[in-house]
């Protein structure tokens, strides 16, 4: 009696004292909490040895209680308790399920701890501190935080046989709709218990998220490590077509640390919303979070795939186009002046990272005939076949011959077949259904094909294609519909297909590697992207692409001199090459004047091999004194104020020549 007296008095004088202490510490401790609740239930006419007062409801109204929670149960029971069963068989505690009133929903496990009666942990009975004095489930519901009450915690003696641990659920709306409950009277971990009825809780709001957006919502689940994506722990996002936050978890929010209510995911992670549609789903993402956080992450798409077709015209600041007046010749019949049309976009707007199709060329004559032809076939029932080499810009034009079709207001899939396990290739492009191979997604996968559904589908490295999935893929553009792995039902298609490969799929097919019928199905209209080295515009495009950098990033512009040297240049590795190079000048000038020695060493690298096949009439006469390069490079690098791209030119070497023997002299000094 004197140990309660005792608590009593501490409870009273926290809470009196709660003003000049709880309320400069925003995070109560669980002493405070219990403090707290003992105050209340003092306030609410309660002593320790009051009997409990569950305010049983009437079996009909219980009945009804059920039906509104039908869904909670129904999670609760189906979706998470099988992950606990070991847990319920082997220890002797119960689960119990209430409702935001504290109304006992349902139970679940065999109890050491006598009757019903005794216990009280029964459908209908209504666990709140006013009527049961300081327990897990009441508290909880006042707190609206996770709390765990030991045997003598409890303010009534009656309750004091058992420990309870009881954590709120939180809707999709976080408004709080129940609570999960472990109590036992057995001596189990307290901090196992505690911990694993978190993590029921988590488990069922996960649930409730998915059960009411996976239909139509992107969602998004990312975690620390890959292997934990699909662990309760994982941090949710529900994302709409658009890539706005309609919905995540109460993990998300603590990881990330911000409010993410209609937040775009682009102000989250480093990826916008079209490269999540486009992403392989079975596949993991390492994306940076708030700048500074690694995660990893993986797409789960709608299982229902709703079309919408946007209209750019009910945007506020659209503007009608103004029709053109006819030509009238002597007051007759109108006639149509004859122009040489442009190529125009068929559509409205188009996004930032697209190039319009009339900017893909700049002089280039047979880049402009290319472009038209490819404009033109968009419009037909004709497969296009893009050869060229490796970073010669064929996704940047196969993205503006979409975005200027009709297709545009579809999607555009693209998918690298060299970048997907050959294991996964056949899954991620036709689909599967639930449970058609280990590893499988539960609810099966529409596949990237059906999700170019009336768009366009780019299969990029298409001459990596393992043989059997050719098979598949001449099967369905025969056929036009797709089999799901795993399923008998067929899907019908309305795809525009764009493939590009730098092999020569001729010589490909002439060895077996690749299929001769595969090879005449895809190769309707043929194009070959010159390299930019073969392009007669290429001062100009150089120009152009360092221009649409600068708008990315403020940066000096391309001095004559420069663009001179720029155009001088091989690149071996095309447009790719292009833009890093121009990337890394532009970060080392650092809003100088863009120089010579602020480009990487591998771009002097390819100009030395050129200069390598010039004849000795080019190499400076400094060269024809044999003198020797141990003393001639650092003799010229002094000349010319340590400049190592003139002392390189005019001793005819590379600047790793440079580099080598400039450190020797100065290793020996």
């Amino acid at each position: 009696m004197q140990d309660e007296e005792k608590q009593k008095q501490q409870a009273v004088n926290a809470s009196e004292n709660k003003g000049s202490a709880t309320e400069t510490n925003l995070t109560q401790t669980h002493k405070d909490r219990i403090q707290d609740s003992w105050y209340r239930c003092e306030q609410f006419g309660l002593d320790h040895g009051s009997r409990p007062d569950f305010a049983t409801l009437p079996k009909g109204t219980l009945i009804d209680l059920v039906d509104q929670h039908r869904s909670l149960l129904e999670t609760t029971e189906n979706e998470v308790l099988p992950y606990y069963e070991n847990i319920l068989s082997n220890s002797a505690c119960m689960i119990v399920l209430a409702d935001r009133q504290g109304h006992v929903l349902n139970t679940w496990g065999q109890p050491r701890f006598g009757s019903a009666a005794e216990h009280g942990l029964v459908g209908g009975n209504q666990w709140t501190e006013m009527g049961v004095g300081t327990n897990a489930i009441g508290t909880a519901l006042i707190t609206g935080e996770a709390i765990q009450v030991g045997r003598d915690e409890h303010f009534l003696r009656a309750n004091r046989f058992m420990v309870g641990s009881a954590s709120p659920i939180y809707n999709t709306k976080n408004d709080l709709v129940g609570v999960l409950d472990i109590s036992s009277d057995a001596y189990l971990p307290q901090d196992h218990t505690f911990g694993m009825v978190k993590l029921m809780s988590l488990s069922v709001e996960n649930r409730l998220i998915f059960s009411a957006f996976q239909q139509e919502h992107f969602i998004l689940s990312f975690n620390t490590n890959v292997v934990s994506l699909d662990s309760h722990w994982s941090g949710i996002l529900v994302l709409d077509e658009n890539g706005t936050i309609v919905s995540a978890n109460r993990r998300a929010e603590v990881v990330l640390a911000r409010d993410l209510a209609l937040l775009n995911i682009n102000q989250v992670f480093d990826i916008e919303m079209r490269e999540i549609k486009h992403h392989p789903f079975s596949l993991p993402m390492k994306l940076i979070a708030m700048g500074r956080y690694q995660f990893y992450v993986k797409v789960i798409p709608p299982v229902q795939q709703i079309m919408r077709v946007p209209d750019f015209r009910q945007r506020t600041d659209y503007v009608a186009p103004v029709q053109p007046e006819p030509i009238v010749i002597n007051e007759e019949k109108p006639i149509k002046e004859k122009v040489n049309k442009p190529i125009l976009p068929l559509i409205t707007e188009i996004p930032d990272n697209v190039i319009p199709l009339a900017e893909l060329q700049h002089g280039d004559e047979r880049v402009e005939r290319l472009v038209r032809q490819a404009h033109k076939i968009m419009e037909k029932d004709i497969p296009i076949l893009i050869h060229g080499e490796t970073g010669a810009g064929k996704e940047i034009f196969v993205r503006s011959l979409h975005y200027h079709s009709s297709r545009a207001k579809e999607m555009l899939v693209a998918v690298n077949c060299a970048a997907i396990p050959a294991e996964l290739v056949e899954s991620e492009l036709f689909g599967y259904e639930k449970g058609a191979f280990t590893g499988a997604q539960n609810r099966g996968s529409i596949g990237l094909i059906r999700r170019a559904h009336r768009g366009t589908l780019f299969l990029d490295e298409i001459g990596e294609m393992p043989m059997a999935v050719q098979s598949r893929l001449l099967r369905v553009l025969q056929e036009r519909v797709v089999t799901p792995l795993g399923s008998t039902e067929v899907f019908p298609v309305d795809i525009k297909l764009i493939s590009a490969t730098n092999r020569v799929l001729k010589e490909e097919v002439k060895e077996g590697r690749f299929r001769q019928d595969l090879y005449y199905r895809i190769s309707g209209l043929n194009i070959e992207l010159p390299a930019l080295r073969e392009r007669s515009d290429k001062a100009a495009l150089i120009q152009y692409l360092h221009n649409r950098l600068r708008k990315e990033e403020p940066g000096p512009a391309l001095s004559q001199a420069m663009i001179d040297l720029l155009v001088k240049h091989p690149w071996p590795g095309n447009m790719r090459q292009l833009a890093h190079v121009l990337k890394v000048g532009m970060a080392m000038a650092d809003e100088d004047v863009l120089e010579d020695w602020h480009l990487p060493d591998d771009f002097f690298e390819d100009l030395d091999a050129i200069a390598a096949d010039a004849d000795s009439s080019d190499v400076p006469s400094v060269i024809g004194l044999e003198e020797p390069l141990e003393r001639l490079i650092p003799r010229l690098l002094n000349e010319f104020k340590g400049n190592v791209s003139q002392t390189a030119k005019t001793a005819g070497v590379s600047r790793n020549t440079v580099y080598k023997y400039g450190k020797l002299k100065s290793e020996t000094e």
